[in-house]
């Protein structure tokens, strides 16, 4: 899994228009009609922590993991501006993270779990979520469709100019692996001068099947899914989904 690192000193300039506040309302909508409104919330893969302080603003306390300092040492200074230190950032893996008990939901937004790239990685995430959720706790996660990459951004290259930093991404869809590689090339000014640089990162389309059986063979119970813009049913040409699962009940090994 590629953890973000010069392009963490960026990625909040170039997801100026992301609509975190829409995301925000659409999981407390969906957690209160849970009957979740207040208590500990995980927020997996939180990046530079943008979502993960506007759920703190809507009453839940937040735990929020990241397997990348960069953007963690961002989220943090977010907190010290605002003069707070109420979330807990952790610097880990989602395929291993550990938590000191459970909590009553766990969100994972903006394709997190598309960097989970083999199926066996996918259902160990799962179980783990399982087993830090309270009974009968919920997991809302969003993911990129194997449509969005192989007929929306797969084989592009998209590019953006700004005055202090410019970017081309470029995207290269692997029809039998449904892995999407993109390169990143970045220009940062610094002083009259700009600084390149390069990331490489992976992500891995997925159906809504392969996540409900993902889910079933991690002990969740499938609930509900979403068309990512229109918050309906899901068709076949979505291009993000967003998922409600439910704990229901702890796996013992048996040895």
């Amino acid at each position: 899994m590629e953890a973000y690192s010069d392009f963490a000193r960026v990625y909040d300039t170039f997801m100026d228009e992301t609509p975190y506040e829409e995301w925000c309302d659409f999981l407390v909508s969906l957690l209160r009609k849970k009957g979740i409104d207040k208590g500990l919330v995980l927020d997996m893969g939180c990046g530079t922590g943008t979502l993960t302080g506007l759920l703190e603003q809507a009453g839940y306390d937040m735990i929020a993991i990241d397997n990348s300092m960069d953007m963690l040492q961002i989220a943090m200074e977010k907190q010290r501006e605002k003069n707070k230190d109420s979330i807990l950032y952790l610097l880990q893996d989602m395929r291993e993270f550990e938590l000191y008990g459970t909590v009553r939901a766990v969100v994972s937004i903006c394709d997190s779990l598309n960097y989970l790239l083999e199926r066996e990685e996918l259902v160990h995430t799962f179980r783990l979520v399982n087993n830090y959720l309270d009974p009968e706790g919920i997991f809302l996660f969003d993911f990129n469709t194997v449509y969005k990459y192989k007929e929306v951004i797969g084989d592009t290259v998209i590019a953006e100019n700004r005055e202090e930093c410019s970017f081309i991404w470029e995207n290269y869809y692997d029809d039998e692996t449904h892995v999407n590689e993109y390169d990143l090339t970045i220009f940062v000014k610094e002083g009259r001068l700009y600084r390149k640089f390069d990331e490489t990162h992976y992500q891995r389309g997925y159906t809504l099947s392969e996540i409900k059986g993902a889910l079933r063979e991690a002990g969740l119970l499938f609930l509900a899914a979403f068309d990512g813009e229109t918050h309906e049913q899901p068709h076949e040409n979505s291009e993000r989904i967003y998922v409600m699962a439910k704990e229901q009940g702890k796996r013992v090994d048996k040895t």
